[in-house]
């Protein structure tokens, strides 16, 4: 049996105001130090051993008739010591080391702040402890991070001119590497990102725990070397957007953030520090930091696959039928799941009657009791694509009536904004789902924030530039893309990235094909990014008659987990390169990708305990630098010694199963 030890010291004092008083909180292995200072304003700095990697940076909240954190009395601390173990059955380890240090300060002013120092990184959070509810009319979160360092910015995509604009925006981002010097003051930017030190540490700023509040963007308003936090205005007033029906844009906004019930805790914010690069792709902060599950019985919620319809257009080949959205097509899509072992189909937009924005209307193509029925005969499950104001115009009557009906989950679109009743939607959605047993799949939406731990049936997100992108004209590498989300995306959670292209490209060969699309890279990188992407929700992107004649690694990718009980990252360079490796039972999966550049590496198995192993390989096969499909599969031997030498093609991956022989 795990122990969990907590340990508490309360001390009450009370100061002057304007006494500069210091306090200090230190990591369990005493590595990282927050040092908080006290005086008319709050600040904090945080050392890693002798670098300083967060200088002076001030904090506080303005509400609508007071300030936290200016002029403050402090009336007490409390600090606290935990050791405890966390269950996490749907994430990447099935349990979670909770190891920290916490100094909850204790103000006069009806608040308290409270550090907690991590091994791994720090965090903070204010609390109010207010008895009547109160308006938030802006947050100061700085992060003054001392050099002008590289920095890997997810600009939003919105190139709107005013800050205001680009509060809505589809979260999609792709990264801008540069100095913080260089960092467009007219833009904004969301978590998590990263900064690089030229010692190789590599700092990174995410939030979690965010239920009831505006999420985070971050900008550089005076390109210094400072980044600041930006939260958007309450909404005031909305209408349907012009050009999407499923979307509601913001006309008008009011001067205040939030709106906020007595005794609020706000999100928390998170500085990781990591000593290299692998550390970034292998970090818990914002699952740990997040509300426990609130869901008591979760045995119903399956984590699995998905044979996905929209991104290769319904596109069937030798059948005696005309596809498209109706039972015939999607009788087939079951069919290859049932056959394949594939836990759900989904049916994305076109399913109900777009136009009045009614769940409730089918479209007369569909025979939805048929095909749920025929579904369930085969083992199969059925998830809905809906619009965010289709779904929000009756979420309880939606989720009953389709729960009865034997519908498993909802994939729900288009909200693009996180102000804070955009974020209130997505709680009550995930409560909600959770009373009638659904999934909830979110895309078009912000970047998870720990709600998969406070509900777990929320399985995935979207918030990534994933490969539906690629059906459009595009200029972004997204080989390149996709070795460096492992390291900033990914520390936030979960993501529907919707992998597994059988048409391949090389870097020349590549164009945008919207109903027959292609990837960017080898068949292998798309084979490996089922092991090296976190997706427990995790699509099959094309076609079924394109798996079928690829038997072979359709059967691979649908052998692989989609929650794990153990990750290791291996190794890896933003931006260049990945390896990471994953437990699921006896077994482990190994998968690795690179850039544009050909590649040898020298991987490290010591992760595999002692006795002896065989692995099932995919890798490059010698003319993919030409032929991106081209592909070798072979079974190999682990030595002893626990070296394995691996080699890609350009924009290539590899993927191995690894399992225990004759011990």
């Amino acid at each position: 049996m795990k122990k969990t030890f907590i340990f508490i010291v309360l001390t009450i004092s009370i100061f002057s105001a304007n006494a500069q008083k210091k306090y200090s909180l230190t990591s369990p292995d005493e590595k990282l130090r927050v040092e908080i200072s006290i005086g008319n304003r709050v600040s904090y700095t945080i050392q890693s051993e002798a670098d300083t990697v967060i200088f002076p940076s001030f904090i506080s909240m303005k509400l609508e008739n007071e300030m936290f954190g200016f002029k403050p009395t402090i009336k007490g601390t409390k600090r606290t010591y935990v050791n405890n173990i966390i269950q996490s059955p749907f994430y990447k380890r099935a349990q979670i080391t909770d190891n920290y240090n916490e100094l909850r300060l204790i103000f006069k002013e009806n608040f308290e702040l409270v550090f907690r120092a991590y091994n791994e990184g720090t965090a903070y959070r204010f609390i109010s402890t207010e008895k009547k509810d109160f308006l938030v009319i802006d947050e100061e979160a700085e992060f003054n991070l001392g050099y002008n360092s590289n920095a890997f910015v997810p600009y939003v995509r919105n190139n709107a001119s005013t800050y205001e604009e680009q509060f809505f925006n589809s979260f999609e981002n792709v990264y801008s590497d540069i100095t913080l010097n260089q960092w467009d003051k007219a833009r904004l930017a969301f978590s998590p990102i990263v900064v690089s030190r030229n010692n190789s540490k590599k700092i990174a700023i995410a939030e979690s725990d965010l239920n009831n509040y505006p999420g985070m963007f971050l900008y550089n308003p005076y390109q210094s070397v400072t980044l600041k936090g930006r939260f958007a205005p309450y909404p005031l007033k909305e209408a349907q957007s012009k050009y999407n029906i499923v979307q509601m844009k913001v006309g008008e906004r009011k001067n205040h953030i939030a709106e906020s019930n007595a005794k609020s805790a706000f999100p928390w914010r998170i500085i990781i520090v990591a000593q290299n690069d692998k550390e970034l792709a292998d970090n818990d902060m914002v699952y740990k930091l997040a509300s426990s599950s609130k869901v008591n019985d979760v045995s119903w919620i399956k984590p699995g696959k998905v044979a996905w319809d929209w991104w290769n257009d319904l596109n069937l080949s030798g059948v005696d039928f005309k596809t498209g959205v109706n039972n015939e097509t999607y009788k087939y899509y079951i069919d290859f799941a049932s056959r394949n072992k594939i836990e759900y189909v989904i049916l994305d937009d076109g399913w109900s009657v777009r136009g009045p924005n009614d769940l409730f209307q089918v479209v007369p193509e569909i025979d939805l009791k048929d095909l749920i029925a025929y579904a369930k005969e085969r083992n199969v499950g059925l998830i809905l694509w809906a619009g965010y104001i289709s779904f929000n115009k009756n979420i309880e009557g939606v989720c009953k009536h389709y729960s009865e009906l034997g519908i498993k989950g909802f994939k729900i679109d288009f909200m693009d904004r996180d102000d804070q009743p955009m974020v209130e939607f997505h709680t009550r959605v995930a409560e909600i789902a959770a009373k009638y047993k659904l999934l909830i799949d979110f895309h078009g939406t912000y970047k998870p924030t720990g709600l998969n731990r406070t509900y777990p049936n929320v399985i995935n997100f979207e918030a990534v530039h994933g490969l539906e992108q690629l059906k459009f004209p595009t200029t972004v590498d997204q080989v390149k893309y996709d070795v460096t989300i492992p390291f900033i995306r990914q520390i936030a959670g979960p993501m529907d990235y919707t992998q597994g292209a059988m048409r391949n490209s090389t870097k020349d060969n590549f164009r945008s094909v919207f109903s027959e699309p292609m990837s960017q890279g080898t068949r292998c990188r798309q084979l490996a990014t089922y092991v090296i992407f976190e997706s427990p929700l995790n699509m099959l992107c094309d076609s079924p008659t394109s798996y079928e004649k690829e038997q072979e690694c359709t059967d691979f990718i649908t052998s692989v987990p989609t929650v794990w009980d153990n990750t290791v990252a291996v190794d890896g360079k933003l931006g260049e390169y990945i390896v990471m490796a994953r437990q699921k039972a006896e077994n482990w999966y190994l998968g690795a990708m690179t850039n544009w550049d050909a590649r040898t590496l020298e991987v490290d198995l010591s992760f595999l305990q002692t006795g002896n192993y065989a692995a099932e390989v995919f890798k490059d096969g010698l003319n993919a630098d030409k032929k991106a499909s081209d592909y070798k599969k072979e079974i190999i031997q682990i030595g002893k010694e626990r070296k394995l030498k691996i080699s890609m093609a350009p924009g290539g991956g590899y993927v191995m199963k690894i399992y225990p022989i004759g011990n």
